[in-house]
């Protein structure tokens, strides 16, 4: 990757709308160039897909969190459940759920999640997350203010 490919790819992180001529004439790229420096990208992987930034406020989703979780260690018991296993299960159950990454530290998962209110934060944390299978304990912090590359 040379410095081509990163103002192509922060033109893309800006706006993953833009076409390749807006892209071409704010990076000073040629068009041919960046036509096929993206399909090389796609390609190799380095461009995994094109997303949308929602308003989560707009849309009725304003109260973030994340959830700190620990999975049970109980080495007796069978058929123990892996930290990627659990992960991809709360990823796969709960559209609420943006991403689990799992960590080191004193805890091992951090689940971020959007909610429309504390209510419904607290059934997912009580009445579900919690009663999952591995999930030990958890500890959960509200998102007060994002702030975010432009």
């Amino acid at each position: 990757m040379d410095s081509k490919d990163e103002l192509i790819l922060q033109a893309l992180r800006r706006d993953a709308s833009a076409s390749k001529r807006d892209i071409a004439k704010r990076t000073g790229i040629p068009l041919t160039t960046v036509f096929h420096r993206i399909r090389g990208m796609e390609k190799d992987g380095m461009i995994k897909k094109y997303t949308v930034d929602l308003d989560f406020g707009r849309i009725g989703y304003s109260l973030q969190a994340f959830v700190f979780a620990s999975v049970k260690q109980n080495p007796a018991e069978a058929g123990k459940i892996s930290q990627q296993d659990i992960a991809k299960e709360i990823i796969k159950k709960f559209s609420s759920v943006e991403s689990v990454s799992i960590v080191t530290g004193e805890l091992d998962l951090i689940i971020k999640a959007r909610f429309k209110s504390v209510a419904a934060l607290n059934k997912f944390i009580t009445g579900e997350l919690r009663n999952m299978k591995g999930i030990d304990k958890t500890v959960t912090s509200i998102v007060l203010e994002e702030i975010s590359q432009p």
